[in-house]
């Protein structure tokens, strides 16, 4: 069976190699963009027919056709192959099958430099708007469990060492505060994506009278691009969407690896809903935190594929080059694990269990009320660098002789310094310790649950 003609054979003699084909070929992923493709397409026909470059008739008929095309893919009773090279001349394949010439028509004043530029920004502006909604799910998670839990004390970390007590709502809502930044960072990539490149042609622009705002008007775009070499060339947006991605999966590896290590048995802070873990085929005992380690484990996927793509640009001469061809598959890979992560995590933070006990014991044992120790000596005029001082020796007592702070007597406490008084009880209280962080900001509960109470505000 002869090959099919390409689209641009005219300017050759013979066949392709099949190995070019094959390796040239784009549709066995870009295939995602049919819907925005066809998309695109419909609002290009329109404009076509508006600004009279072809009949009005025949771009209505242009419009149903695409519009049927899409319904048909959706429905499975169209197959893609290989010789189509891309999703763009698929759709383009379909449409000549059903108009014939007219359907030619349709790439009238536009190149697939400016339509793929176009239809990545149209699959970029729909996930960004998907996973803006799943992170929102996942907030909500965490307000949810925020204040299920108010009031429950943890030890608070720096250097994987216990260093104060803190509120585990408190804890939580930090992650409420980085996943309302990636919120707006993925916005921001949002605003930027959501510009329409198509008239640029190849690189030149077009000798037909196009309406580029008409079309960017139909697509529900902010704009066009102003510059028609910059617009068919550039890849920044796609890259803002990958650094917000990967920004993303940063935040969610640090929740996942809290959970990890929070549910193991030298912890035991948390347990994870049987249903979000697996069991060992050798041990009988285990129950794996298999999501929360998939979620760390993927995060690597989106920091590759962002310097994936900003190495595919380093250096790229203007205007459009082959190479671009390699940004899709790192954007489709991102997005999709982005979405799935941003399940899990919902998933994880709706269902874990909290064991209030051995928080509040770990806290009980890690000398976390030091500082508290420190401030008070601080306030009653000693330096403050010579109060910390003294409360290192009172706590390295304490570890020689077996004890924790709220065990010492008085008069052990006196033999550091003379103006330590029966007062230094509330200081080393871990509800004290906790209650007087009322700082804005701080894990105070009176400002944890003003917080609270803000954030759950529409």
């Amino acid at each position: 069976m002869a090959k099919k003609k390409k689209a641009w054979s005219g300017r050759f003699d013979g066949q392709i190699d099949a190995f070019v084909e094959e390796f040239t070929a784009s549709i066995p992923y870009d295939v995602l963009l049919y819907r925005h493709d066809i998309e695109g397409s419909i609002a290009h026909a329109r404009m076509l027919g508006k600004q009279k470059i072809i009949p009005q008739g025949e771009a209505n008929r242009i419009a149903a056709a695409l519009a049927a095309i899409r319904e048909d893919i959706e429905a499975g009773k169209i197959s893609f192959d290989l010789s189509q090279e891309d999703v763009h001349m698929a759709v383009e394949q379909f449409l000549t099958r059903r108009l014939g010439k007219i359907g030619g028509k349709l790439h009238t004043g536009r190149s697939r430099n400016d339509q793929v530029a176009l239809d990545l920004r149209l699959y970029l502006r729909d996930s960004i708007d998907d996973i803006v909604l799943l992170i929102a799910k996942v907030k909500e998670a965490i307000l949810a469990r925020a204040e299920e839990v108010f009031g429950v004390v943890m030890p608070g970390y720096t250097h994987m060492q216990r260093a104060q007590p803190v509120l585990f709502s408190h804890h939580l809502l930090a992650y409420h505060e980085m996943f309302s930044r990636d919120q707006d960072r993925f916005r921001d990539a949002r605003r930027r994506a959501n510009v329409s490149p198509l008239g640029a042609g190849a690189l030149a622009g077009t000798t037909f009278p196009v309406d580029r705002e008409f079309v960017a008007r139909e697509l529900g775009m902010e704009g066009v691009c102003e510059n028609s070499i910059d617009a068919v060339s550039d890849r920044d947006f796609a890259a803002d969407f990958l650094y917000a991605s990967a920004v993303t999966m940063m935040h969610l590896s640090r929740l996942s690896e809290e959970m990890v290590y929070w549910s193991s048995a030298e912890f035991g802070f948390l347990s994870l809903p049987d249903a979000l873990c697996t069991g060992s085929s050798i041990m009988p005992q285990k129950k794996n935190p298999d999501v929360p380690e998939l979620i760390r484990g993927k995060t690597g996927r989106t920091y590759g594929n962002l310097v994936n793509l900003l190495t595919v640009m380093k250096g790229l001469p203007l205007a459009y080059n082959r190479d671009m061809q390699e940004d899709k598959e790192a954007v489709f890979d991102s997005a999709r694990t982005v979405k799935e992560s941003l399940i899990g995590a919902a998933l994880l933070l709706r269902g874990m269990t909290v064991n209030e006990e051995r928080m509040r014991a770990a806290c009980d044992d890690g000398f976390l009320t030091a500082t508290d120790l420190s401030d008070y000596l601080a306030r009653k005029g000693i330096p403050f660098r010579r109060a910390h001082e003294i409360a290192g020796k009172i706590v390295r007592y304490c570890e020689k002789s077996g004890k924790r702070l709220k065990d010492l007597s008085l008069r052990e406490f006196r033999s550091f310094s003379r103006k330590i008084g029966e007062d230094v009880r509330d200081f080393v209280s871990l509800t004290n310790s906790v209650r007087m962080r009322n700082v804005r900001g701080g894990t105070g509960p009176r400002r944890v649950k003003s917080r609270l109470e803000a954030l759950k505000k529409p």
